[in-house]
């Protein structure tokens, strides 16, 4: 069992709902990112998600998009947001999110090998299939890096049976049919699909995408183990700054 496996299984157990919120590296410049992954371990992050900006984030609704533009255009690359991550101790494990292109160009032998020396324990690639997960799967098994996978709304019984035998990490339920981002509507049916989710799913399930409000936590983690929120966080981050997000989040989660 990989590491963030055991860990988050282990939060699970004491009834935690569990965490994980995402930042896209290097929108408020690279320099700030270890206050930002210490704000959110503070505000009770279990794991924290780190976005690699990319020029083609088809995950990725218009604030993430903006953030990982503008992370860009300060100069951040894969390769400086791990040279980063070198020089920091993470309270609680990192994930890296990121597109198949940006974990191919780094090179996955290298990438590895330099992974080893940060506190990522896992990734998620939403533009990998399932299909090919062997492509990376060798290289993140030697990094003892799990490969976190996502289950979409339209995913029937037996393809959720299929992705959650191998998951590791936690299961990524996405809730909407689309990008990420707040304001999103959700199916009248969708507590039935995370509920038919977790009860498939050996390890933690995590609801994500449009996650914004108390009301939406308070709903998923009755049919799951917890929640991802990501837009929310990026756009607070730079609009709000780190002390009023740590507010937010905390009572988002009071």
């Amino acid at each position: 069992m990989k590491a963030l496996t055991s860990y988050l299984q282990q939060k699970k157990a004491s009834g935690k709902t569990l965490f994980v919120p995402y930042i896209m590296a290097g929108a408020n410049g690279l320099g700030q990112l270890e206050d930002e992954i210490n704000m959110l371990a503070a505000a009770g992050a279990d794991a924290i998600e780190i976005g690699i900006p990319f020029s083609d984030p088809v995950a990725d609704g218009p604030i993430i998009q903006l953030a990982g533009i503008k992370s860009r255009e300060l100069g951040t690359t894969f390769r400086k947001i791990i040279e980063q991550l070198q020089k920091i101790t993470a309270p609680v494990p990192l994930i890296l999110m990121g597109y198949t292109n940006s974990f191919f160009a780094y090179g996955l032998d290298k990438l590895t090998e330099d992974i080893t020396k940060t506190d990522v324990k896992g990734v998620i690639i939403p533009d990998l299939p399932f299909e090919h997960r062997d492509f990376v799967k060798p290289n993140l098994d030697a990094g003892d890096i799990a490969l976190i996978q996502l289950v979409s709304l339209t995913s029937p019984q037996a393809r959720i049976a299929q992705l959650t035998e191998v998951a590791e990490g936690f299961v990524y339920a996405v809730t909407v049919n689309g990008t990420t981002g707040s304001g999103k509507g959700y199916r009248e049916n969708l507590d039935q699909h995370l509920k038919k989710i977790s009860e498939t799913s050996p390890i933690p399930v995590l609801a994500g995408f449009g996650v914004s409000k108390e009301e939406h936590v308070q709903r998923f983690k009755a049919n799951c183990d917890g929640v991802v929120i990501g837009s929310l966080i990026v756009d607070s981050l730079e609009q709000k700054g780190l002390s009023k997000t740590s507010e937010q989040l905390k009572k988002l989660f009071a």
